[in-house]
């Protein structure tokens, strides 16, 4: 691994080669993706940090990013750490016109020891590959693109909040560049990775929402790419998104199908609740995977804290609106929320269906609730120490080692 230090270069040229690292070397390129041969640009002009407690989510970004560049011909191309610069892509690129691009969301937290922790990244990288072979874009070693995110996270490491209501949002993102009309499987690709220090999710903190819930709207349907995480699965939401807040008075939409109303999401978060059955057990119940929903790394966790407590019944299967009502009438639903990586968990007050306003109790006591989002969250900040948590290098020291020939 090369580190590059901006002595004596030209500012346009500097810019010119973050562009382009790691493009036309056709002699350095290789079939699969190599931490090895990381190349490392570090910016002179570092930006002022925000304040941890004046953070948004997703509006600011640290200082570095991650690109990768891949070719049919070329294969990888050398991965790069440089400043952040503005993306350089014709404007025929596959991306653009057919919507061919997936992204990740995943997180780092500095912890309650000051060492920098990921949240499950493996799963991350597991679902990102998977999405990569649905959107016809080349696959990658989940191992080496972790190494190089860890890497990029030690690079920016002072921009890790230090605040247990904050964290580090990463993102992934992996698009077709082929410079073609044309709908067919693109021989470019671009992987980058942005690192954005956040607030919560929500800027009021964590308090019930109420949904939307308006069969006209439909997220996917079966065979659709409803459980890949790909742009073009959140483009159409805006929209209703933006209706459910303006003209309803909803904070988000709870996300229905078919003719019997079964739920399936809220806004982008896995759906659960907790509730008596009809047999009369208390259960914690999320729809299944059967192609719909996304198969969150979150929703994921919370299924596997269910059955390691066992302390009630959990199930993955449809929940219909007719259900949930006659729960409610029954005086049987006790909770529901929404869990995400943004959010970790989102309690929920109110659903407006078909006219009427549904009261949910999630807040009445939120037992179950506040216990999963304070025990992930003491989890994610190292408070219960976990195999879940994945240590980022300390090695944030970077040395330079650099030739004359390789200074630009």
């Amino acid at each position: 691994m090369a580190v590059l230090q901006r002595t004596g270069m030209g500012l346009a040229l500097l810019r010119h080669k973050a562009f382009h690292c790691g493009q036309h070397q056709s002699c350095a390129a290789a079939s699969t993706l190599n931490f090895q041969d990381l190349e490392v640009i570090l910016t002179k002009t570092p930006q002022p940090k925000p304040k941890d407690n004046e953070l948004l989510f997703g509006h600011a970004f640290t200082d570095h990013m991650l690109t990768i560049d891949w070719s049919a011909k070329r294969g990888w191309d050398k991965p790069c750490i440089h400043p952040v610069q503005e993306l350089r892509i014709h404007p025929a690129a596959k991306v653009l016109h057919y919507a061919t691009e997936l992204f990740e969301g995943m997180k780092g937290y500095r912890c309650v020891d000051g060492k920098i922790r990921l949240f499950r990244p493996m799963e991350n990288m597991k679902r990102m590959r998977r999405t990569a072979e649905r959107a016809a874009l080349p696959d990658f070693d989940g191992g080496e693109l972790l190494r190089l995110i860890k890497k990029l996270i030690t690079v920016d490491s002072d921009w890790v909040p230090r605040s247990e209501k904050c964290s580090l949002y990463i993102r992934p993102t992996y698009i077709a560049t082929e410079p073609a009309l044309g709908v067919s499987k693109s021989t470019e690709a671009k992987l980058f990775v942005l690192l954005s220090p956040v607030g919560p999710y929500f800027h009021t903190g964590f308090k019930p929402v109420t949904l939307l819930a308006d069969p006209r709207f439909v997220r996917a349907w079966p065979g659709s790419c409803g459980p890949f995480k790909m742009g073009a699965n959140y483009a159409p939401t805006i929209q209703v998104q933006d209706h459910a807040m303006r003209e309803m008075g909803c904070q988000q939409v709870l996300w229905l199908f078919g003719d019997d109303h079964k739920l399936t999401e809220v806004g982008t978060m896995n759906l659960f609740m907790y509730w008596i059955n009809d047999q009369g057990e208390e259960e914690l119940v999320t729809p299944p995977l059967h192609g719909l929903i996304l198969p969150g790394v979150t929703r994921k966790s919370l299924l596997e804290l269910s059955h390691q407590w066992n302390e009630f019944k959990v199930a993955e299967r449809d929940i219909t609106m007719k259900e949930v009502i006659r729960g409610l009438k029954e005086n049987r639903v006790m909770e529901m929320f929404g869990a995400g990586t943004a959010c970790v968990v989102c309690p929920i007050e109110k659903i407006l269906y078909q006219g009427q306003i549904l009261e949910i109790p999630t807040m009445t006591k939120a037992k179950l609730t506040n216990r999963f989002f304070n025990h992930l969250t003491d989890i994610q900040y190292g408070r219960i120490p976990h195999s879940w948590m994945e240590l980022v290098s300390e090695d944030t020291e970077v040395v330079a080692n650099v030739t004359a020939s390789r200074m630009y």
